[in-house]
């Protein structure tokens, strides 16, 4: 990047934030608080009228009647009380303004570099964030991309000033699958080229995989016999939980060929595994369901792959998917419009999904495959008070955000986007001439 550029970087963060924090006087506020007489959807156990208590972060108790004298009370009635929305793959966070490369942190250099870790890069200030979380986001998974192994990404809580303060102790390894379709309009690969540098690709893949396997033994042999090695090598240490079945790799792969191909490499590999992506899961829904293996798809809000496919191609493909018995979990895979994560639920839910299964693909499905659903993606006791209070459906975009917490906190409705259009709403005359 040459100096220009270097200067209207920092002048455009600088005019960013000084108006963002500027005029976003309003703070966050902890306390105990009392949701009265709400439409509560707890996701797991059906929806009834009653009362949530917000106290220490957590839903510390829910149900027809719930009495706090010290609570501060906010009067739900007629009003709908959802947990909050989490996103399965954003870059929100690392992904500013996609023209400055200083402002993106989401893709390292190198195919195998499963050590990066996102939550490392997260920015909590930045100003996607605010305009997120009023639709309903509390909670996204900020994935890296770029080489074959392309870093660790993290599962986020939007609230905090430090990306520890954001997490929510589940990050996952992401995987490129190699491709054997067009890389863009651009790629003029002639179809045996292409096949042949997917089955190269593959071929690097398992020769790494190989590597992994041995350093494992090595690792564990030398922990057995208690003895002391030299074990300097981040990215196999990364790799570990993964061969040992601790944790699932997270692959990304969309087409009906590749997904076929990657559903035999995870058998052959013997791991666990959650494809991503998997924007041609309705044609092989059959096939991942056998393998038992979860997904993550999106957006929703696509245009189809191929010419020939029907127009709601991407909008059926979710509803598709979990009629065959695939465990399915919804993503935006954006940053700045990570905050349209209800209304792709949404149009799975009106495209064969249901309402239903589409609240499950943004709450308790995804905590589920990120190992997180003691804590997160459902209305109760117990769990992380990641709460919002509607005026009707989250999913239909007429619907308002009326409060909002995140852990247990406060969060004012503000962000860059209302500030701008209180500003211009309430604007005074300009000068006469």
């Amino acid at each position: 990047m040459n100096v220009s550029n270097k200067y209207i970087f920092i002048l455009l963060w600088i005019f960013s934030t000084s108006y963002t924090f500027g005029q976003q006087v309003k703070k966050a506020e902890n306390g105990t608080f009392l949701l009265k007489n709400g439409m509560l959807h707890t996701v797991m156990h059906g929806t009834f009228t009653g009362d949530l208590l917000i106290q220490d972060g957590i839903i510390a108790d829910m149900g027809k009647t719930v009495v706090a004298p010290n609570a501060t009370v906010i009067d739900c009635s007629g009003k709908h009380v959802y947990p909050g929305l989490i996103d399965a793959g954003s870059r929100l966070g690392l992904a500013e303004i996609g023209s400055i490369s200083l402002s993106n942190d989401y893709a390292e250099l190198g195919a195998f570099v499963p050590h990066m870790r996102a939550l490392s890069a997260i920015n909590p200030n930045s100003v996607s964030i605010p305009v997120t979380r009023l639709n309903g986001v509390t909670t996204v998974f900020s994935k890296p991309e770029g080489g074959t192994f392309s870093g660790t990404g993290a599962v986020i809580d939007l609230f905090g000033y430090t990306p520890e303060q954001m997490s929510c102790g589940s990050e996952r390894v992401v995987m490129q699958f190699p491709s054997t379709g067009l890389r863009g309009r651009w790629d003029r690969r002639k179809d045996t080229d292409i096949k042949s540098d997917a089955e190269n690709a593959l071929k690097k893949i398992n020769e790494v995989w190989a590597e992994i396997i041995n350093y494992h033994r090595i690792d564990s042999t030398a922990t057995a016999q208690k003895t002391t090695w030299n074990r300097n090598n981040p990215a196999m240490d990364a790799m570990l939980p993964i061969v040992r079945k601790e944790q699932p790799l997270f692959i990304e792969v969309n087409s009906k060929a590749d997904i076929e191909t990657a559903l035999e490499w995870i058998k052959s590999k013997n791991i666990k595994a959650v494809l991503m992506g998997v924007a041609d899961g309705w044609r092989v829904a059959d096939k991942i369901a056998a393998a038992k293996i979860p997904v993550i798809t999106g957006p929703v809000l696509s245009l189809p792959r191929r010419d020939n496919d029907r127009y709601d191609a991407a909008y059926t493909n979710a509803g598709q998917m979990a009629k065959a018995g695939v465990k399915v979990a919804i993503r935006t895979n954006n940053a700045e419009n990570t905050r349209n994560l209800p209304f792709d639920a949404g149009f799975a839910a009106a495209y064969g999904m249901g309402v239903e299964e589409a609240l499950k693909a943004v709450t308790i499905n995804t905590a589920e495959i990120f190992g997180i659903d003691n804590m997160y993606g459902s209305l109760d006791k117990g769990k992380v008070a990641n709460v919002f209070v509607t005026d009707g459906d989250p999913f239909e975009t007429k619907t308002q955000i009326e409060k909002l917490f995140i852990k247990g906190w406060d969060i004012p409705l503000e962000s860059r986007q209302t500030l701008l259009k209180d500003e211009f709403l309430q604007r005074t005359p300009g000068l006469s001439k």
